[in-house]
């Protein structure tokens, strides 16, 4: 009897593509919005790493618009520190903008809660003259907070760099507001039932469930401090006090009375102030997106 005879299977065709075509054709579709975020991403990065760049270049090619320095001149990072007292002024920012920073996140955080957990009549009222405080203009209040600082002599000193900040902010009362009204208030119930007092509320409960919000608002303060150049100018008269945009500003100014622009020194220094905020963004960042996502659907 003759043995059966076993074919070999056909060879089975791989697909061309694995991906079912629902699924290519989102792909597709998503590709102008990656483009725009490459170019956004392109046009916001730019002008940061050009200051990176003309800080590393010779004097003479600080304006070549060149990113990669054709060559090296590390020595304007150890001239910026010999020009002025910088690490003074570095340690001036650093004080300044953490009394600033703390002082309104704290103040601005007991006027949302007061705002967000106590009912009592005219409570929209107030919280909609707070919110019209945003539409003064800095340049309305300037001389008489001013002259309030002078009156009490502190207008020379950096005390009023941060200790305003001591009665919060408008803009970060509002935030903090939608946060803690997010907050189901039956936990402050039960609290209250258990003998917890109003500050136990807010400490112990509000603060700890609303901690991306804190760190938004402090985040936010501390650059806006840390890059503010308007209140240095009106109230800092000693060298030895000067933060560091006034500083930049004061080396600027000098190099530009002597007749000549060392704009590769300043550029250093600029390079030396952004460098702690990019630090920060980055060891804040998770709190700091989710903080600003949760706000976004909120709404």
């Amino acid at each position: 009897m003759a043995a059966p005879v076993v074919t070999a299977p056909e060879a089975v065709q791989a697909p061309e593509s694995t991906a079912p075509p629902g699924r290519r054709r989102r792909g597709w579709r998503r590709l102008p919005f990656w483009l725009g975020l490459i170019a956004a991403s392109v046009l916001f990065l730019y002008p940061f790493l050009w200051v990176v760049s003309a800080s590393l270049k010779p004097r003479s090619q600080v304006f070549d618009n060149a990113l990669i320095p054709k060559q090296f001149a590390w020595e304007n990072f150890v001239n910026v520190w010999t020009v002025a007292p910088v690490l003074t002024w570095f340690f001036n920012s650093v004080l300044v903008t953490l009394a600033a920073a703390v002082a309104v996140t704290v103040s601005s955080a007991l006027v949302a809660f007061g705002f967000a957990y106590f009912r009592f009549p005219g409570r929209n009222v107030l919280f909609g003259l707070v919110l019209a405080t945003m539409m003064l203009p800095t340049a309305v209040t300037m001389i008489p907070v001013y002259m309030i600082w002078n009156s009490v002599g502190l207008a020379t000193t950096q005390v009023p760099l941060w200790a305003a900040n001591l009665f919060g902010s408008a803009f970060y009362i509002f935030l903090l507001r939608q946060f803690f009204l997010g907050l189901p208030r039956d936990i402050f119930e039960a609290a209250r039932i258990d003998g917890a007092s109003y500050w136990g509320l807010f400490w112990r409960i509000a603060v700890p469930l609303c901690k991306p919000a804190m760190i938004v608002t402090f985040v936010f303060e501390l650059k806006a401090s840390w890059s503010d150049l308007l209140k240095p100018l009106i109230y800092l008269r000693d060298t030895e006090l000067y933060t560091m945009p006034r500083g930049l500003k004061a080396i600027s100014d000098q190099f530009g009375q002597s007749g000549e622009q060392q704009w590769e020194v300043v550029l250093a220094g600029s390079v030396i102030t952004t460098l702690p905020m990019v630090i920060v963004f980055f060891l804040a960042q998770r709190h700091f997106v989710y903080g600003i996502a949760t706000q976004g659907r909120k709404g």
